[in-house]
């Protein structure tokens, strides 16, 4: 492999294809803290053309992180369809990107390959390719799954109702869940996030979601987003549920800060298939994002979109029904601005979708992030052009017990009428039979949630 290029009178030399990787990459704050930044956007341009030219092949047994040491890289790396590598094996990066890109190349042929790719690979492809590329490739990749209901047909912009409560309280959860579901919120998932984590707390979550699904009969799916362990004790002691909830990161070491292994969430995945109460097959939901591996000193000097796409490599495992990625969770130590988070968006959504992933975006910010609502819509509307397969749905797009800015219900109706997209269609009927939707828009009764509170 040449690792080396002159550009501009100069000579560009790298120490290895993880430096080129990590150069190749656009700026991100997170990269330049860690030192792997290019230095330059010359120094950039030169890694990238030296990338266009590695193979699959050479990515491949170039792994961020040794197969010796690392479980994540023996699951990505033995989980490969090998057949599928094989036809594309001795393709450059820069013929893959272009292959992908071409007219002529459907979202079938790209699924037919895209288990034969490894993150790396992938992560390579993502740092050739433009903003617009990425919306492209990603809205051309089809990617379905089904739990109680199917995600990913075409036409869908689905929603995760995401009712959040500072201490948990089933009447706050309640009230904000039959507003989210009164503005067409929550054919993705009704998941929340529990200002608690505990067997008991989860229980009771979970049976307050699961009653308001099975009383007014609502197509969709429920999940309380406390750790795996909690779940699965919860499911021990009879309790139910239709996802397993986990938050990814790309490394061993990184998913041992968050208390995981890749045993512990297979014997989950069967646990939730056969106590769980969803139809399935797909009852995992996972979250990720750019740069946990870094705030863990994880990283493997590595740069965040290849660690990314390791978790990607790691969730497309367990068959997932969903798996999302916090764009700018982690705020602007690792994502700084607008532009950051709108490119990390677009990346994380194509690179999921190669990865044959039901993927979506929770398009947030915190407050110490030079960002605002006008830059999460932004943002949204191009990954709703992109093929993203959910959004976020929070009252006023402003989580009151995570503390962050993310997507409200009224951001979800306005980009479904304008993109001309609906929610899941069992969940769509089931809006019209109450009002809430006509004609592929809002309906006469949006918003007007007493029409269920009034039935509790």
């Amino acid at each position: 492999m040449i690792l080396k290029t002159r550009l501009y009178g100069k000579t560009y030399e790298f120490d290895s294809v993880k430096q080129v990787l990590n150069m190749a990459s656009e700026l991100k704050s997170g990269d330049s803290l860690a030192g792997l930044a290019a230095e330059s956007k010359l120094q950039r341009v030169a890694a990238k053309i030296i990338l266009s030219d590695f193979t699959v092949n050479d990515l491949r047994e170039n792994p961020s992180v040794s197969y010796e040491e690392d479980s994540i890289t023996r699951m990505i790396q033995d989980d490969l369809d090998e057949k599928a590598f094989s036809k594309i094996k001795n393709w450059s990066i820069a013929a893959l990107r272009e292959w992908i890109l071409a007219d002529t190349t459907t979202s079938d042929m790209i699924l037919d390959v895209s288990g034969g790719l490894t993150g790396e690979v992938i992560s390579g492809v993502s740092k050739l390719m433009g903003n617009l590329d990425l919306m492209y490739a990603g809205n051309k990749i089809k990617v379905k799954a089904q739990c109680n209901t199917v995600i990913g047909e075409e036409g869908v912009l689905a929603c995760r109702l995401q009712p959040n409560h500072p201490v948990d309280d089933p009447k706050g959860i309640i009230a904000s869940a039959l507003e989210g579901l009164s503005y067409g919120a929550g054919d993705a998932v009704i998941g929340m996030n529990p200002a608690i984590d505990t067997v008991d707390s989860t229980i009771a979550i979970w049976n307050v979601l699961e009653e308001l699904k099975n009383k007014y009969e609502i197509p969709t799916q429920t999940c309380v987003l406390s750790h795996v362990t909690t779940q699965m004790e919860a499911i021990r002691r009879g309790a139910k549920a239709d996802l397993c909830f986990q938050s990814l990161a790309g490394s061993q070491k990184a998913c041992d800060a968050f208390g995981i292994t890749i045993d512990m969430l297979e014997e989950a995945r069967h646990m939730f298939l056969d106590k769980g109460s969803a139809k399935g097959p797909n009852v995992m939901y996972f979250e990720t994002g750019q740069a946990s591996e870094l705030s863990s000193r994880a990283h493997y000097g590595t740069d965040q979109v290849t660690m990314e796409c390791r978790c990607y490599g790691l969730a497309r495992h367990y068959k997932p029904f969903l798996v999302n990625t916090v764009v700018g969770f982690m705020g602007p130590e690792y994502i700084y601005d607008t532009k950051q988070l709108i490119r990390a968006g677009l990346e994380d959504v194509f690179n999921g979708h190669l990865h044959g992933l039901p993927m979506g975006c929770d398009i947030c910010y915190t407050n110490h992030m030079p960002t605002d609502q006008n830059d999460s819509e932004t943002l949204a509307m191009l990954l709703a052009n992109a093929g993203c397969h959910f959004i976020m749905g929070l009252p006023q797009g402003d989580d009151v017990m995570l503390m962050y800015q993310s997507t409200g219900f009224h951001d979800v109706a306005a980009l479904r009428e304008i993109t001309k997209k609906r929610p899941i269609r069992e969940f769509e009927q089931w809006l019209e039979k109450w009002g809430f939707w006509e004609n592929g828009r809002l309906g006469k009764n949006a918003g007007d949630f007493t029409l269920l509170s009034g039935r509790i």
